[in-house]
């Protein structure tokens, strides 16, 4: 039973995670990718060829992190985890694109470095809080806005920068990376301040943890042919039941019906022994009739 509750209840949470990716649908990813890149292009000075690769992480970035908000504000510790991992490599690939002083300043600004914060239930871009007219913006479109899907992220490419190496010019060199540095406990409470952390939530559950195989063994072979056998018992003493009653009734009725006999035979012989001793009493009374009528013959003859 515990089982089947949890089933239902990871069915639920999938349900309610594919409504919320559907809601946030591939328009408004590139336009909220579009809208940050923008604005950082403003900010930043960037060059057209800079704009337009800073648009390609960008999107990889939120195209990446859009299936973790939800798990982010359930409070799952490998949520953030991960979270943390797409962000410095977002930043680590911003670091191949823009120049040194470019990136020093990037690294000044929050809505730019760390673009994503939770409130309540929901999570939001911090652009929006420095930039409050979302239709607003300063250029036109990249000209990758609507081909891009991810072509030149790490995992097509043994987990190396794509950007590496495009611009003459030398990279910032200095720290970047949230993920295990000592500013990441205050950094998460800034993002992510109103979501409760989960205890024991620091492993991603797999399908494992959700479909068991139970061995079969020698023991629940016995427990089952165990369970069949007193099922076979339950559902044949009824009929044994009723046989012995039957056996009993039958055997009552022939004791009976040899009682009957016997109490017959009784009468007949009774019977049978009145009438003889009617017949003997009948020819006694004969007889000195009999006797009275020779003696009277002889007594008239000698006269």
């Amino acid at each position: 039973m515990k089982r089947i509750i949890f089933m239902l209840f990871v069915t639920l949470n999938i349900a309610s995670c594919s409504a919320s990716m559907e809601a946030y649908s591939q328009s408004s990813l590139r336009q909220d990718t579009r809208f940050l890149t923008d604005k950082m292009a403003y900010e930043l000075n960037l060059s057209t060829g800079q704009y337009n690769d800073v648009y390609e992480i960008n999107f990889d970035f939120v195209n990446n992190v859009r299936y973790l908000m939800d798990d982010v504000l359930r409070g799952n510790q490998w949520a953030l985890d991960r979270y943390y991992e797409y962000l410095d490599v977002r930043n680590d690939d911003l670091r191949w694109v823009l120049s040194r002083s470019q990136y020093m300043q990037f690294l000044q600004i929050e809505y730019f470095f760390r673009p994503i914060y939770t409130s309540g239930v929901h999570w939001h871009f911090r652009i929006y809080t420095r930039y409050s007219d979302r239709h607003y913006f300063y250029f036109s479109r990249p000209y990758n806005y609507r081909s891009y899907r991810g072509d030149h992220y790490r995992t097509s490419r043994n987990n190396e920068s794509y950007y590496r190496g495009r611009y003459d010019q030398p990279s910032y060199s200095g720290s970047f990376r949230i993920q295990g540095s000592v500013t990441v406990d205050s950094h998460r409470r800034t993002d992510f301040g109103s979501v409760q952390i989960k205890p024991n939530s620091g492993r991603e559950p797999h399908r494992d943890d959700i479909y068991t195989t139970r061995p079969s063994n020698e023991s629940s072979r016995g427990r089952r042919s165990e369970g069949n056998d007193r099922n076979n018992r339950e559902s044949s003493s009824p009929n044994s039941t009723r046989n012995v009653d039957s056996n009993r009734s039958s055997s009552s009725r022939s004791k009976n019906s040899s009682r009957e006999s016997s109490r017959s035979r009784e009468n007949n012989e009774t019977q049978r022994s009145s009438v003889r001793g009617t017949d003997s009493n009948r020819g006694g009374d004969n007889a000195p009739s009999t006797q009275s009528s020779r003696s009277s013959r002889s007594s008239d003859d000698r006269r």
